[in-house]
């Protein structure tokens, strides 16, 4: 199986980018010997001399929520409005944060911390079962 795209170059590569970077060849020169652009070239030279890193890093994935430094903050306002819809949620974190965000990310990070948003019921449970 070969290379696919999106994915990280193995570390052997890197290892031979960097020893013929260290011998003396020039980045145009690497990168046409081994096959890769000269940007890989200068991203692995550039980070071990930044970091001392060799291997590469593992990838996240998606970025970041903005909901993550308020995961709490919604716990909190959750737990003291049960039955506040997603709409309202997000407007609480716009006018009280200033963060705007659609309501599938408030619905994540609800999810994310394990809390449902359920409505009471107005009349009596059935007396039928559910079938």
């Amino acid at each position: 199986m070969g290379w696919r795209r999106g994915q990280a170059y193995g570390p052997e590569l890197r290892g031979r980018v960097l020893a013929a970077c260290d011998g003396g060849a020039s980045v145009r020169e690497v990168a046409e010997r081994l096959m890769v652009s000269p940007s890989y070239v200068v991203k692995v030279r550039q980070r071990r001399a930044d970091t001392g890193e060799t291997v590469a890093r593992r990838g996240t994935g998606r970025p970041p929520s903005k909901m993550a430094a308020y995961r709490e903050l919604l716990r909190e306002r959750v737990a003291a409005l049960p039955d506040a819809t997603l709409s309202e949620l997000r407007g609480w974190l716009l006018a009280e944060r200033g963060v705007a965000v659609s309501p599938v990310t408030i619905w994540r990070a609800l999810a994310g911390l394990r809390l449902t948003l359920k409505k009471s019921r107005s009349a009596p449970p059935s007396r039928t079962a559910r079938t």
